[in-house]
Parts: structure tokens; sequence; C-alpha cells
């Protein structure tokens, strides 16, 4: 039987966008080149599900890998931008709502004494280590093995072989030397941070990390480990780069990393804050920020960085987000969590382990604890690909690669989620089975 997903229109617009973009997307994942198969086309969403351009409904668990924290068009946020979009789309000047939606954000995020508004995710980062390296004055940055921090070219590096720990790119158009200015470490691992400190600690201008690592699948910290980070950094002169970009007003109104140990010096956010717009920050102590241009040397700029119609969304989120909303997150996603190991212990799925901070969740076929990125890699793809298909043949779009994490919204409610569990049981029905 020919798969339900995707349908026929989908498969048309798949063949024309294979002749107009480089891999027929304009972003690697979306290919499902990790799972098999070609990817679904939506048209519109609405609330907790998605709708294709089929016409056939989903229960939306990748939620624009985050961004849709609300659900999909919520009607606060498309009237705020309806709103704006009337007023006009970019002026390339200072606005009113700037200063609004940063002041909204050091409201919830104190450790944000100066700000800056830019793009993406991607280019956050990028900018925030730039500044880590006006700073201190010096070049390498640290990262943990299996942490993605956008795709600029020095955080494109993936782990050397030996003791060297230098790194080597991680794509084709990197130049190595860009490359080994990047050390990558095991992330959970205190004792290789020491080491590599102890010999490079002199040449590190930073050590960025995700408070809860979820791109590696959801790997939380080891208790300890984010305070053994912020210790062995300063210690020896580096920056703490706490990138938030996923974890920043997801699980709380605010930041994350100093709950868990982290004491960060520049702070990274994006996704959650733009309200599905193309908007992300960094922001820091304000001795480091005003090294930047206009003020300092350290140069960043955007044409449309802090553009009205992302500053209008991001404010009609944060005026949305209240305890109530993180408490229907939390619930949701401990329901969905208790649901999907029950299912998996009932239809003996082994092996098969869950990691869970309030609406992320990481699927892993593989035995558990995953504590790293070594341990994350040995999830069963194969099994992966089969769950992930039959979910999406029920009408449940889980993100379409096993080293991703699966992101919840608020708009969705125990009722989704009884509708989706026999798709979910099938699914896990399906990977338990051996590949032909």
């Amino acid at each position: 039987m020919s798969p339900k997903a995707p349908g026929p229109a989908s498969r048309r617009l798949w063949r024309n966008a294979r002749r107009l973009f480089a891999g027929g997307v304009n972003s690697p994942v979306r290919s499902f080149r990790a799972v098999g198969g070609s990817p679904v086309f939506f048209a519109r969403g609405r609330g907790a599900y998605l709708f294709d351009a089929d016409g056939r409904r989903y229960l939306d668990l990748v939620g624009s890998w985050g961004a849709n924290l609300l659900g999909n068009a919520p009607p606060e946020v498309l009237r705020a931008v309806r709103r704006a979009a009337g007023e006009g789309l970019s002026f390339g000047a200072p606005t009113e709502r700037e200063n609004l939606l940063a002041a909204a954000l050091r409201t919830s995020c104190p450790e944000l004494e100066r700000l800056r508004f830019v793009s993406s995710g991607t280019e956050a980062v990028m900018s925030a280590v730039r500044l880590a390296r006006g700073v201190t004055g010096r070049s390498k940055v640290v990262k943990f093995e299996g942490g993605y921090h956008g795709h600029s070219d020095g955080l494109l590096a993936r782990a050397g072989s030996g003791p060297a720990t230098l790194s080597v790119p991680d794509s084709a158009g990197v130049p190595g030397p860009i490359a080994r200015e990047t050390l990558v470490v095991p992330y959970n691992d205190p004792a290789a941070l020491a080491d590599l400190f102890e010999r490079h600690g002199e040449q590190i201008a930073a050590v960025l990390i995700e408070p809860i690592a979820a791109n590696m699948g959801l790997v939380p910290p080891r208790p300890g480990f984010l305070r053994t980070v912020t210790s062995l950094a300063h210690r020896h002169g580096a920056l703490v780069l706490a990138d938030e970009v996923i974890t920043g007003f997801r699980l709380r109104k605010g930041t994350v990393h100093r709950s868990l140990g982290l004491a960060a010096d520049l702070v990274t956010l994006g996704k959650v804050i733009g309200g599905g717009m193309a908007v992300a920050a960094y922001g820091g102590r304000r001795k480091f920020m005003d090294l930047l241009a206009p003020v300092g040397d350290v140069y960043q700029a955007g044409t449309l960085s802090g553009n009205p119609l992302g500053m209008a969304a991001g404010l009609a989120v944060l005026e949305a987000l209240t305890p109530a909303t993180y408490r229907q997150l939390e619930r949701v996603g401990a329901d969905l969590a208790e649901r999907l190991e029950a299912r998996a212990e009932q239809e003996r799925v082994v092996p098969f382990h869950l990691t869970r901070r309030g609406s992320l969740l990481g699927v892993f076929f593989a035995q558990g604890p995953v504590r790293n990125f070594e341990e994350a890699r040995r999830s069963d793809r194969a099994r992966y690909a089969r769950f992930f298909h039959a979910a999406l043949d029920g009408g449940v779009y889980l993100p379409p690669s096993p080293l991703e994490t699966t992101f919840l919204s608020a708009a969705m409610v125990s009722g989704d989620l009884d509708r989706a569990e026999p798709a979910l049981t099938a699914a896990l029905r399906k990977a338990r089975a051996r590949d032909p």
C-alpha cells in the first residue's frame, strides 16, 4: 500500500521545487533526507494543527522548530502584525516598537543590560562570538559536540581526531584555519573541558553552550556541569555565551541558564521572541555590549534588524505569555511523554528512551540515558524513520530527523493527544518491526 503522505499536491510541488532550489529546499532538514521520502508541503496552520497542500490535517509537533510556542496563527499575533503592516513593512530606521520589545525582554531577562536585535539565531550567535573576541582579544571559541549554533563558518566544526581537540570543517567551503579556531569537546564532560582549558586557556575567547542541548535530540546537562563550565571559563578569562535561541521563553518567561547553574556574560535569543517572524537578539553586560559600533569598534549591522512586523509579533507573544501558558505547556508535555512511554512499553519497543523538559521532548530509539552526542548518535535511525512516516500517515507531524527535538505548543490540549494516540501507537508498532 502506498503511503498516505505526502499527497499528490505535495509531490507535484516537490517536483517543481527541485527545479527551483538547491536540493529542492531552502533549509536542509526540510528535505526529509534523514528519514527518506519527499516532504509534505503545508498550506496553512491553525492552533495545534497544520494543513497540507492536499487539505490533510496534522497535529503539529514541530512548531516551526520551536518558534510557534502559542501554536499556529495565534489571533493576537496576527492582529498585531496586520496593524504593523498597515503602517509600513520596513524603514531602516529606529521605531518605538524596538524600544518596547527590548524593554519587555529586559523585564524578563535582567541579565540583558544592553541588547541588539538581528534577524536569525545564526546572526545572533555569530555576532556574540565576534563581540567575545573583541572583548578578550583572543581568537578561539569552545563549543560542545552535537551543539548547533547556526551556520556561520567557525561554528560548522566537528571534533578532530586524537587528543589535540582542534577541529576540522563540518562543511565544504569552510577553510580549515577557520574551523581550527573552534575547539570541540563532548557535552556533559567536565574533565574534557578542564583538560582543554589547561592546554588552550590563554587563547580561548568564549565557551558557547546551550544550557539544555536541543540539537542532538534533547540532552539535559548533568548536575553541576554548567557550574563547572562557568568556573573554568571565568578562571581562564573567557566569556560564557548562553545560546538560548531554543530554550529562551519556551520553558519559562525568560532564560533558563541561571537556574541551571550557568552564569552567562552574553546571551542569544530567537524563535519564540519573534512569534514566527524573523527575529533574534543577543545581549548581556553593558560593559561588553558597549564595545559594539557605533560606540565601540566591534562592527555588526542589519538592514532588517528590528523590523516593525517582527517587533509587533514579538510584543504580542510576550504579552500572551502568562503563568497559565507555561502550566499548560508542562501539562501537555508530561501527557505526551507519559503516553509515548506507556505505548512503547505496551508494544515492547526496545530500546526506547525519552527525555523531556517542559514542552521539549527527545525521542531516542536507544538505550538511555543519553548524555552526549556520541550516545545520541547511537539512536536507531532506521527505526525513527519508520516511526516518523507511520505517524505522518496517521496525521502527526514529527521532526523529520532523529536528532531533532519535538516541540509542543500551548494551543495543544489533551483532546488533541487523544486523537493522535492511535497514530502514535501504530507508529511505535511500525518502529518495533525488524528492518526488511
